[in-house]
């Protein structure tokens, strides 16, 4: 019987560190690495970023729209990524930012959580913006088959704080606030920590919504998105041990030699690591 997700995270950071590497196969990236921009390509592209990154870091984080643009080839392709890294025991984080209603929601809750399906990852990624509660689904679907779910919160596009930051009344907080109390609820206090996670961007000026809800922090925008290992100290250093940095074209720019990718992940880790533990002893009393 598997454990709970919030546990399966901890000791997945706990024993690779706290980086997740993304398998972001864009065109421009595919042709860098020699491969045609096929189903073909996608597949080499893929199974390169399995054989480096499997058992080397704590999650992997394939981009489903990059899979989709190939059509059913592709999505076959993404399908087969998914099994390959979870049967080396790697958690998968599928970034789909899935956000519907009712019946639909629970179809995508059962396509990328349910044990049975033959795309079930560890977690996805879904949106808010149709109400919290409309994600129920994916907060159901996943208590019972002990995968994790990751909400969009404060994210790292420019856009986002039209939205996120928005205020809710004169005296309330930002919707984003607002998602992250309503996750501090689901979660409650489960050790080491809840399933239920946010998306927070490392590239954020300041952070001044409570992130200490009980769940991961998924940290997009390290690297090629300009986040560097001392933004994610500055900004999440209280709560350091739950975030996970991601970064996908900040590695892969590396291949296509699975070794250089994987050195290359291990680097980012180091520093990570380094800048992590820099801001906790800065922070330690005399």
């Amino acid at each position: 019987m598997k454990s709970g997700f919030g546990a399966r995270a901890r000791a997945a950071m706990d024993a690779y560190g706290p980086l997740c590497v993304g398998i972001d196969p864009h065109a421009a990236l595919i042709e860098e690495w020699g491969l045609p921009d096929s189903v073909e390509g996608l597949e080499r592209f893929a199974a390169t970023c399995v054989e480096a990154f499997a058992g080397h870091v704590a999650f992997v984080k394939p981009q489903s729209a990059f899979f989709e643009r190939f059509g059913a080839g592709g999505v076959a392709v993404l399908e087969r990524t998914i099994q390959d890294l979870r049967h080396t025991g790697t958690l998968v984080l599928l970034d789909v930012k899935r956000g519907d209603i009712g019946s639909t929601a629970a179809a995508y809750a059962e396509a990328y959580l349910d044990e049975d399906s033959p795309m079930c990852a560890d977690a996805v990624t879904v949106s808010p913006y149709l109400g919290f509660g409309s994600l129920e689904p994916f907060f159901e679907t996943a208590e019972r088959n002990d995968t994790g779910v990751f909400v969009l919160a404060l994210t790292s596009n420019p856009e986002g704080p039209q939205v996120q930051r928005a205020r809710q009344g004169d005296t309330e907080g930002t919707v984003a606030g607002s998602v992250l109390a309503q996750l501090k609820a689901l979660n409650g206090d489960r050790t080491p920590m809840g399933p239920f996670g946010a998306v927070i961007g490392a590239t954020l000026e300041t952070l001044d919504e409570d992130v200490a809800f009980n769940g991961p922090i998924l940290a997009p925008g390290l690297g090629a998105q300009g986040g560097t290992a001392d933004d994610v100290a500055r900004l999440f250093g209280p709560v350091a041990d739950r975030v996970l940095p991601s970064t996908s074209r900040g590695v892969l720019k590396a291949g296509p030699d699975p070794a250089a990718l994987r050195d290359s992940a291990a680097q980012v880790n180091a520093e990570l690591v380094r800048s992590l533990e820099m801001y906790r002893t800065s922070r330690s009393p005399a």
